[in-house]
């Protein structure tokens, strides 16, 4: 459980790593007329990104999940791919990147790194995320919880980055 709950510590200090980065881009953005759509979903994200973490940790001791290496072994290895392929989307993206929905005016789609391949590569690092990270530690109901409820918020997510491209990016 120790080496679980370093993890899931990571994972937080990933996820501030991002905060800052995300920052630093609103700030570059801003300063370029970038304007923010969403704002009325991103406190019903943080809480689920930061109630994942907290059940992930509260599933496991108190359900006393245990260890299946046929199993938390490979969601380990998600939660890798997971992470590096958010970086991945970080790195492309630049200071474009960021956990607000804040578009440029007149700046074009990125269509390099990961956004070859899909529209929103970041939002499959995140379900596989929510998905392995609980079951690492055989923690199946958080994992179904935050599956089902990340569904719901990502299907506003979307269609709300989708339309804020669409209005203020050329094709």
């Amino acid at each position: 459980m120790p080496w679980y709950t370093l993890l899931v510590l990571a994972v937080a200090a990933e996820r501030l790593a991002e905060l800052a980065v995300a920052r630093r881009n609103a700030a570059w953005t801003r300063a370029r007329a970038g304007v923010e759509h969403g704002r009325g979903h991103y406190p019903a994200m943080v809480a689920l990104h930061t109630g994942l973490l907290v059940c992930c940790l509260a599933e496991t001791v108190l359900a006393h999940r245990p260890f299946l290496p046929a199993l938390g072994w490979p969601m380990l290895a998600l939660v890798a791919l997971a992470q590096a392929l958010r970086w991945w989307c970080v790195t492309t993206l630049g200071p474009y990147w960021n956990t607000r929905v804040i578009v440029v005016p007149g700046a074009r789609l990125v269509g390099t790194g990961p956004y070859r391949f899909l529209r929103h590569p970041n939002y499959v690092a995140v379900v596989v995320e929510i998905a392995a990270l609980p079951l690492v530690h055989s923690a199946w109901l958080s994992a179904a919880a935050f599956t089902v409820a990340n569904a719901f918020l990502l299907a506003v997510r979307v269609r709300c980055e989708n339309t804020a491209l669409t209005a203020v990016v050329p094709a």
